[in-house]
C-alpha cells in the first residue's frame, strides 16, 4: 500500500469511508461490515473515516469494535457538527464550543479509544464564528484527545480563518469525475496553506461504478433516491456520462470504479480518496486502483468525457449546508 501526506499526517493512499455500513445506502449488515474493515486493514488501508451522525452514533460503535486490538495500526477520523438525536431526527448544525467538547468525549466513548487522530468539523455552523469552533477544537489537541484537526465542506475564507487559529491538517469535500468544483478555489487554497485534501464519494455515490442503471436498483430507503442527480432527466443525462467512463475503463482493462478512483489519485499526492465499501469484493476492487497509473492520453480522454460541470443536478437536495 502506498502512503500519502495530509499535512503532517501520513495515511494510506486510499482510505475507507464507513458511513454506508450503518445508514443511508439501504440494508446494512454489521458482521459483513466488520469483515470488510478487517480485510481493509489486512490489505494496508489504515485510514478509516466515520462520524457521530452516521447511524446516528452506531457507525462509531461499529468502527470501534472493528479496530479493537488493532488501534496502533489505524489512523482514525471522525466528525462532529451535524447534530442528531438517537432516534435519527435532525437537530441542526452545531459548532458551539461546549458542543465541540461534549461531542468529542461522546465519540471517544463510542469508539473505545483515548484519542482521535483526525477530528473534523463535519459542517460549518453559520451561527457560530469559526474562530470559536476552531478554538474549542484546538483545546482538544492540547488535552491529548485529538491529534490533528480537519474541516469538511468549508469555503476558502472559512478554511483560512480556522487555519489562523490552529493548523488544519485536512479538508474533506466531495470530489470526483462528476463533482469537480473544488478545482476552482478550494484545492488552490488548501495547497497554498499546506492542507491535505480528503475526497469523499470519489465514485459519485456509487453512480460512476456503472452498477446503477435505474433508480429501481436502489433500495426503497436509500437516501440517494432523493438526490437531484439520481432523479428524472438528470439520472438519464448522468447515465450518459457513466457510459463514457465505462468505455474508457473497458479500453484500459479496469472497472469504471477503478478508473474513477485512479483519476482522483492522479490529481495530486496531497489527495486521498475514501470510497465507501460494505462488501469485501468491492473493497478489493477499489483498493486495486492505487496501482493504476493513468497516461497523459488517458487523462486527456477522461477530461474530454467528464469535464468540469458535466454532471447534471445539485450534489444535495439542500446545498445551503455546504461550502460555507
Amino acid at each position: 500500500m502506498h502512503h500519502r501526506k495530509l499535512g503532517q499526517l501520513e495515511v494510506s493512499a486510499i482510505g475507507l469511508g464507513c458511513m454506508g455500513m450503518s445508514e443511508f445506502y439501504g440494508t446494512h449488515n454489521d458482521a459483513q461490515s466488520l469483515d470488510t474493515i478487517h480485510r481493509a486493514l489486512d490489505l494496508g488501508v489504515n485510514f478509516l473515516d466515520t462520524a457521530d451522525m452516521y447511524g446516528p452514533f452506531t457507525n462509531e460503535k461499529l468502527v470501534g469494535r472493528a479496530i479493537k486490538g488493532r488501534r496502533d495500526s489505524v489512523i482514525l477520523a471522525t466528525k462532529f457538527g451535524n447534530e442528531r438525536r438517537a432516534d435519527g431526527s435532525w437537530v441542526g448544525i452545531n459548532g458551539r464550543p461546549e458542543y465541540v467538547r461534549a461531542a468529542c468525549d461522546a465519540s471517544l466513548l463510542r469508539l473505545g479509544v483515548d484519542h482521535i487522530d483526525l477530528y473534523y468539523q463535519h459542517r460549518v455552523d453559520p451561527k457560530t464564528p469559526i474562530e470559536e469552533t476552531a478554538g474549542a477544537m484546538s483545546e482538544l489537541v492540547r488535552a491529548g484527545k485529538v491529534r490533528f484537526l480537519g474541516l469538511s465542506e468549508a469555503a476558502p475564507k472559512t478554511i483560512r480563518r480556522a487555519h489562523a487559529i490552529h493548523p488544519i491538517t485536512a479538508l474533506q469535500t466531495e470530489y470526483s469525475l462528476w463533482s469537480r468544483e473544488p478545482e476552482d478555489e478550494i484545492l488552490p487554497t488548501v495547497r497554498e496553506l499546506g492542507i491535505g485534501f480528503v475526497a469523499y464519494s470519489p465514485i459519485g455515490r456509487g453512480f460512476l461504478s456503472g452498477r446503477i442503471k435505474s433508480v429501481d436498483d436502489l433500495e426503497p430507503d436509500d437516501y440517494r433516491r432523493n438526490n437531484p442527480r439520481f432523479q428524472g432527466e438528470n439520472f438519464q443525462k448522468n447515465l450518459d456520462l457513466v457510459k463514457k467512463i465505462e468505455q474508457l475503463a473497458k479500453k484500459r482493462g479496469v472497472t469504471p470504479a477503478q478508473l474513477a478512483i485512479a483519476w482522483v489519485l492522479s490529481r495530486g499526492e496531497d489527495i486521498v480518496p475514501i470510497p465507501g465499501s460494505r462488501r469485501i469484493p468491492h473493497l478489493e476492487e477499489n483498493i486495486a486502483a492505487v496501482n493504476i497509473t493513468l497516461t497523459r492520453e488517458e487523462l486527456r480522454q477522461i477530461d474530454d468525457a467528464a469535464p468540469a460541470g458535466a454532471a447534471v443536478g445539485d450534489r444535495y437536495p439542500d446545498m445551503s449546508r455546504v461550502n460555507l
